[in-house]
């Protein structure tokens, strides 16, 4: 049951309010590593001032954190990177919780697939397209309104309530890791990426990989006298595919609704410079799953002995091996503990607002800053508005019903574990 102090927040919920902030956030085109992206979180610093959070905005030493040795990796390269924390004041022996979302997107691909600008927000009856739309403006917007309403109906917290923006989510977490280097901490956290409304409580992680594949050039007439990389790669890519059949067998429970919870992709490839040319050399990237549980360093050195054993087998790679080398975003992977409330209290608060069927819990097979915020003690799950499977494409969407409902449940949740004056 809703007590008194719930029911007040919740009239404080602003549906209309949250179709305005969801169409400004996602009117700046945020990409990765852009200048957007900065200009969104100081918009967004403007914001939490308002809401009379102490605020802070800074600028990141980008040299100190790449000389972590914690360092998650990057794939977007950037001049800069801010980051964002907003705080209520301290209220006494209360928990934190915090409230943690990217503020970055992916770029929009090619614009004519789009049926208009991505940056320009589409609005079709309750639904709202745009990139970024739920990957992750949509769970920004949600983290404002749940706070606003707090504010907005004067509850003394016991507790205190941090808000996280993070840039550079998308290509590796440099956002999460910065913040939490710099020394802001939670007991509980939430990240809204697009999960339906489930409760993911756990993610798989994803490495990114580089494959160098020698050759020998000659010219195309005369192919005999030289070896294809392209020729060269086709056993390496069969047995990179009985590696991610194998890494995939008896996953955990949580992973199991996904039929492939641990993929290996190659995104891309790349060989030759010359059409009447035998190509010398083909470089292939991609990612590879991390199973829950497993240290990132045991899956590159499966990958890596993957690739040897293949080359070993082959009359020209046994000479020539390929190369392996992991550039980019390294993401690990992350889970809540076994066991923990946070999941019972979304549970109940979203009960009690929506009236709805409980949320149910699974595993991601994607990677986010889960592992950042688990990895550092913070027990952490990801419940937010939007559909992942439309996230990245032409097609990104998130429903206004759906954010509002978010934010409904975040706002009981806050005050179930932070406990109120």
């Amino acid at each position: 049951m809703l007590s008194d102090v719930e029911n007040a927040v919740l009239a404080e919920i602003d549906a209309a309010g949250i179709g305005r902030t969801l169409l400004e956030l996602i009117s700046v085109p945020s990409v990765t590593g852009s200048a957007a992206e900065s200009e969104l979180q100081h918009l967004l610093a403007g914001r939490l001032e308002r809401l009379g959070l102490d605020v802070d905005l800074w600028s990141m030493d980008l040299d100190a954190l790449r000389a972590d040795p914690g360092f998650p990796g990057t794939e977007a390269a950037r001049a800069e990177a801010w980051g964002l924390v907003g705080a209520t004041e301290d209220g006494g022996d209360g928990p934190v919780f915090v409230l943690q979302g990217h503020v970055d997107v992916v770029p929009p691909g090619d614009r004519e697939a789009w049926a208009g600008d991505p940056f320009v927000p589409r609005v079709v009856g309750d639904v709202v397209y745009g990139r970024g739309a739920c990957d992750m403006k949509a769970g920004l917007t949600a983290h404002l309104a749940a706070l606003a309403a707090i504010r907005a109906a004067g509850v003394r917290l016991r507790g205190r309530v941090g808000v996280h923006f993070v840039v550079g989510e998308e290509d590796g977490g440099l956002g999460a890791f910065g913040t939490l280097r710099r020394g802001h901490r939670g007991d509980v956290c939430v990240i809204t990426e697009p999960t339906g409304g489930a409760l993911v409580t756990a993610n798989a992680g994803a490495l990114t990989f580089r494959l160098a594949v020698p050759g020998k050039a000659a010219h195309g007439s005369a192919r005999d006298q030289g070896v294809s990389a392209i020729d060269a790669y086709v056993p390496l890519h069969a047995a990179l595919a009985r590696l991610e059949t194998e890494r995939n067998r008896d996953a955990h429970p949580l992973m199991a609704e996904h039929p492939i919870p641990y993929a290996l992709s190659v995104g891309t490839v790349r060989a030759g410079d010359w059409a009447s040319s035998v190509p010398d050399l083909l470089i292939a990237e991609g990612r590879l799953g991390v199973r829950l549980g497993e240290d990132p360093a045991e899956a590159r050195a499966a990958f890596e002995r993957c690739v040897a054993e293949a080359c070993a087998a082959d009359p020209w790679l046994r000479d020539h091996p390929a190369m392996v080398t992991w550039p980019g975003g390294q993401f690990a992977s992350g889970r809540l503990p076994e066991g923990h409330p946070l999941p019972e209290l979304i549970r109940g608060a979203h009960a009690d607002t929506a009236g709805a069927a409980d949320p149910r819990e699974c595993g991601a097979p994607y990677g986010s800053d889960l592992r950042l915020y688990s990895g550092a003690g913070i027990p952490t799950l990801q419940y937010g508005p939007g559909d992942i499977r439309v996230a990245h494409s032409a097609r990104e969407q998130v429903t206004l019903a759906e954010v509002v409902e978010v934010a409904r449940t975040l706002a009981v949740t806050v005050l179930r574990t932070v406990g109120v004056k």
